[in-house]
This record gives structure tokens, sequence and C-alpha cells, in this order.
């Protein structure tokens, strides 16, 4: 990114913080927290210990982060070395992004920009102008793709509550500011689990590693009366509902079932597993120390704002988390896909000067399909 933009972005973001600092989550017990932030086009600077919110904002004045995180983690020395911190537990954090989940309207919004000649065309693997392999993908998510999101955090939701007794109260959603959500379990029991037991967990979330004899399916003679019924709990009442569709069409099935066989059932299982089981990415939440992006605070990969969801179902990313203000500005654009913001849409532009308001362009230079004319 060159000069001009990142001053843009820069000044962008130093006035977001400076009139939207009551937005910004400080979690509780922050000091045991770790803290980090990265600034436009360096690296990461984290092993930060912070106090409380006056602390947090005077981070935020004197460097103008491009991106603020805070660990899920507690520590004894959270500004420590990572093997002398004394880890004492983690919040238990869900990712679902939009681009794990494999939604074909991906290709309508995904572009690909060569590295070595800055051509800017639709999804391939290789450049149209210099035929390069180097290439950067950019995403403009559609809201079929947070739609998709939506229904992966009611299933991880309804398996939490249902199956794992985690009050409804402490799970928390946010949007991420980009292409997905993040999904907070607090005041749980889990948060003591270490990476292997968390592991172990998601397993069980995505329905993974799920076996026929579980759900009533034997190699040797299978046993009519074994199979899941439609009022019992967890799994086997999800995959009942999932197989059978109707209570009356459930004794046909099982007998189709049977006669398919036991490697049949067990490819089933896997097909199945998608549909029932929440899409998380596991590496994620598996991850005791890892530092997440802070709410309230933006994504230097759209200029969008972390955000609580207060109403997941009418909840708005490109409405809600979108903060930057009216102010026009002229840029020269290479974005081929219309997009909307506030309810205003924009695009596609042909490499083009266009006048847009500042968070239109920082949204575009994020995604580096955008200059400062």
């Amino acid at each position: 990114m060159e000069e001009k933009e990142i001053k843009f972005l820069e000044e962008s973001f130093k006035k977001y913080y400076f009139d939207n600092f009551e937005l910004i989550h400080v979690p509780e017990r922050t000091s045991e927290r770790e803290f980090g932030f990265q600034k436009f086009n360096s690296g990461m600077t984290r092993h930060i210990s912070l106090k409380d919110d006056k602390e947090l904002h005077l981070l935020f004045m004197q460097n103008i982060p491009s991106d603020v995180y805070c660990s899920n983690a507690y520590y004894s020395f959270p500004n420590l070395a990572m093997n002398e911190k004394d880890w004492k537990g983690a919040d238990l954090i869900f990712d679902i992004d939009a681009k794990d989940l494999h939604l074909d309207c991906r290709q309508n919004h995904c572009v690909t920009k060569c590295n070595e000649c800055n051509q800017v065309s639709n999804l391939n693997d290789h450049c149209s102008k210099c035929n390069s392999t180097k290439l950067d993908t950019k995403s403009l998510p559609c809201k079929n793709c947070i739609d998709a999101s939506k229904k992966e955090i009611i299933k991880l939701s309804n398996i939490l509550i249902d199956d794992l007794g985690v009050e409804r109260n402490n799970i928390h959603v946010y949007f991420s500011g980009n292409e997905g959500f993040h999904v907070y379990v607090y005041n749980s029991q889990f948060q003591e689990l270490g990476s292997r037991e968390r592991a172990e967990l998601v397993d069980y979330i995505m329905f993974r590693g799920a076996i026929p004899e579980t759900f009533g399916m034997k190699k040797l003679k299978p046993n009519r009366s074994l199979f899941p019924k439609f009022e019992e709990k967890g799994w086997r009442g999800r995959l009942s509902k999932e197989i059978f569709g109707s209570q009356s069409k459930r004794s046909k099935i099982i007998s189709d079932l049977i006669s398919n066989g036991y490697l049949d059932f067990q490819k089933n299982l896997k097909n199945i597993s998608c549909k029932i089981g929440a899409q998380v990415d596991p590496n994620v939440t598996m991850d005791i120390h890892r530092i997440f992006r802070l709410p309230g605070s933006l994504n230097s990969k759209s200029g969008l704002t972390k955000i609580f969801c207060k109403d997941l179902q009418k909840f708005d990313p490109y409405s809600e988390a979108s903060f930057l203000n009216e102010n026009t500005v002229e840029i020269t654009a290479n974005c081929p896909i219309e997009f909307k913001l506030k309810n205003k849409k924009f695009g596609p532009y042909d490499n083009e000067i266009a006048t847009v308001p500042t968070y239109a362009a920082a949204y575009m230079i994020c995604k580096n399909l955008a200059t400062i004319s």
C-alpha cells in the first residue's frame, strides 16, 4: 500500500476512534489479557498489558493502529514471553467465516489481483493479462454469505445450549468486520479446557468422527429398534430428523438403510455432517493463546467495525458496521463488482476516477481495489 493510501486510512481510522471510543469493548479481567496491534504496512506488536479504558484509549491515539487484538486467555503476566505468561484459562471462541462455507455465490463476488501487473479480473488461477499465477484473491461478500453464516451461528448456539448446557445470555455474537462472525462463550465450564479438549469439543460441534454404531447401524444383523427416534435429544435426534424427514417415513427409510448396508450408511454420515454440524474453524477454537480482533475496533481488510450483533436475524453488517464518515474523496477505482454500504450501491468501476464517501473509499482501498487520486 502506498503512502497516500496509508495516510488516508490512518486519518479516517483516527477520527473513528476519537468519535466512537464508546463502541470499543474492554473485556473483563482486562489486566490479565494480552493485547496487540498492527500498523499499516508493518508487523505485529504484542505481549502488551493494559489496566483499563484509559490505557487502551491511549494505545489507539498514540499508534493509530490498522488492527487491534486481545487474547481470549487470562494470564498472570500477560506482558511476558509466551512460555512465561502463566496461563490461567481462556474464553471459548468460535470463528465462522463465509469463505470456509464453500458457497456457490463466492464465484460472483471474488476477484483476483495480479502481483506482477496489478490486473484485476474475475476469479481465476492465472492473470488474464500477463498469465502470471502470483495472484491475491479479494472478496466482497454478499448477503447470501452473511445469511449462510447466520445459519451456522444458529446451529452452533443450539448445540451449545441444548447439548452442552451453556446459558443463552453467555453466548455473544460479533460480526468480525469482514467475512464472518466470532461467537464468544463467557462464564462457562469450558474456560479451563486445554487445546486437546477443545479439539474434541469442536469435533462434537461439527459432527465429525461419528460412527454408524452410535445411530443403530451395525455391520452384522442391524436392529431396527436401535435407530434414533424423533424425540431423542442431541445428535441422535438431529440425525433422525435429517434422515427420516417425518415420523411416517421412518420405518421405510430404516428398511432402505439396512438394505443398503453399513458402508453406505457410513458414507452418508460424512455427507450429512456439514448439514447438521456447525461449520466453525477448528484451529481458532483450539488455540488457547490466540489474540482476537478487539470488539469495536476496525478491520483493516474492509474498514468495517467488529461489532456486537444485538439481533442476529435483522443484523446487516454493511449498514450497522460501517461507521467511517460521509466526507467525499476522489479515488481511482478498479473494482469490477458492485457492492452496497449504508444502503447505497457502488461500482462496478473499471479503473476509473470516482468521488465516493470516505467509508466506500476505505472499503475499496483496504481491499486493494482503489487508490487515492
